[in-house]
């Protein structure tokens, strides 16, 4: 089965046969993969982990009349999308595209693609996974990929660093990146006191604009291999001057404006432990992980895990975390749960829901109820329903009203929500799911559960 991402480049296309993934390279490209693979240049990309690994390989070609050849690449542990990732994973997704074309050179090649979506993570680390996107060097070619480069991370990393973190968002509405125009009429005057933003972003935009409507503008822009090289310096170097320091939003310090007693923290963590091991999930994904607590219970045991918070300094701090310890089995990633990853793209298929991309074996819900039901207005009934949806297993915790942290949601609003407690929970959640083991969480009013899903 073809994959209905996989239409854009006539290069080839990824395919799906018995849930294993395959790349079929058509004869078109055949030139380019030769000195890709003879050039030396694929044997120390992956050698340095910057790009995915393959094997040649003799499968049934979906497209036999075009193709060249087959890989197999390795398996992807999970699949996300730049509008997911916080600001560390961006930039460090945006100086691995820099330092491959880096290396592309040297070899006779270069990226004629650079986008984010060619970037996927395992674990801390960014690697490249279009196979496809390395052609022949022709000199004095400008690099066709450098306009691409800017919408897709120079300006979105400006963007969250000078205007506001949550404009990763924009990915959502621009799959091909934020126009520089727009990001250049958002971004604050200080910007264009900057060499980097200034160069980069303003007077590119302004340029695009001027060339508007030329179809042949790209192709008068003669650049040596030497100023090729020192635009991509410069591009690094901007790349790493930007930053954003993790603070200030609603939950980023959550575990330090807790009710839980140190004590009721551990309990709870020893409980989600026992759950892990008595089902030893392959897969678990932690919903409203914040910066990962109980998501590296999982981890920890060498499960994959995705470690979801819908809130970016949260995310940030988890991810950074992930990069000083080198962790490889956690990927924390930004998602509002009452508000998911749709399907994306050329009739929602080229970018897969939050839904499309499970069921995980295992889903960790705790302190995330009452932010869904009484913050989100969601009945009992469609919260289950949603979890069903996502998860084999599930670990979720009850937060009765009593509880400081819902009494902080109903300050500022009229409690409307007589259903909420713990026996219509139960109700709602019994049609969708098995519960098989409950447990009031000692020094505390809640109540963790483990559940199992009914096949409906």
């Amino acid at each position: 089965m073809k994959v209905s991402s996989s239409f854009r480049d006539p290069s080839g296309f990824v395919f799906y046969k018995d849930k294993v993934v395959y790349r079929q390279i058509n004869h078109v490209y055949k030139d380019h993969y030769d000195h890709l693979m003879q050039s030396g240049l694929y044997e120390l990309l992956v050698k340095k982990g910057l790009l995915i690994a393959h094997e040649e390989v003799s499968e049934d070609f979906p497209e036999p009349e075009h193709a060249y050849l087959c890989i197999k690449p390795i398996k992807v542990p999970f699949v996300s999308y730049p509008y997911e990732w916080s600001f560390s994973q961006l930039k460090r997704a945006a100086l691995v595209t820099l330092r491959i074309q880096a290396l592309a050179l040297e070899h006779g090649m270069f990226l004629k693609d650079a986008s984010a979506y060619n970037i996927q993570f395992f674990g801390a680390r960014p690697v490249f996974i279009d196979t496809l996107s390395f052609e022949k060097y022709e000199a004095e070619k400008p690099w066709v990929a450098y306009k691409q480069f800017c919408e897709h991370f120079l300006a979105p990393l400006f963007l969250m660093a000078y205007k506001d973190i949550s404009l990763h968002k924009l990915f959502r509405v621009f799959l091909d990146g934020v126009p520089l125009s727009l990001a250049s009429s958002l971004l604050p005057f200080m910007t264009r006191l900057k060499f980097s933003s200034l160069f980069h972003v303003h007077l590119h935009a302004r340029s695009q604009r001027a060339h508007e409507g030329d179809q042949d503008a790209k192709y008068t822009q003669y650049m040596s291999k030497k100023k090729m090289i020192v635009l991509i310096d410069s591009l690094e170097r901007a790349v790493r001057k930007i930053s954003w320091k993790p603070e200030g939003t609603e939950w980023g310090d959550y575990y330090n404006d807790t009710n839980y007693s140190e004590d009721s923290f551990e309990i709870k963590k020893a409980l989600i432990r026992d759950s892990i091991e008595e089902y030893k999930p392959k897969t678990v994904w932690d919903i409203g992980a914040n910066t990962g607590v109980f998501s590296r219970i999982a981890s920890e045991a060498g499960i994959e895990t995705v470690s979801f918070d819908i809130d970016e300094a949260a995310v940030e701090k988890n991810y950074r975390q992930v990069v000083e310890k080198k962790e490889q089995c956690i990927l924390p990633l930004i998602m509002d749960v009452s508000n998911p990853s749709p399907g994306l793209g050329w009739v929602l298929k080229e970018r897969d829901s939050l839904v499309q991309r499970g069921p995980a074996d295992m889903v960790i819900a705790v302190a995330l109820i009452h932010h869904l039901t009484i913050g989100g207005n969601a009945p009992f009934d469609m919260v289950a329903q949603f979890f069903h949806s996502i998860a084999r297993t599930l670990v979720i915790e009850f937060v009765p009203k009593e509880d400081s942290q819902v009494q902080r949601l109903l300050s500022s609003r009229e409690d409307v929500f007589t259903y909420y407690d713990i026996s219509h929970f139960k109700i709602a959640f019994g049609k969708y799911f098995r519960i098989e083991n409950e447990v009031s969480i000692e020094g505390s009013e809640r109540t963790l559960f483990t559940m199992t899903k009914n096949e409906l």
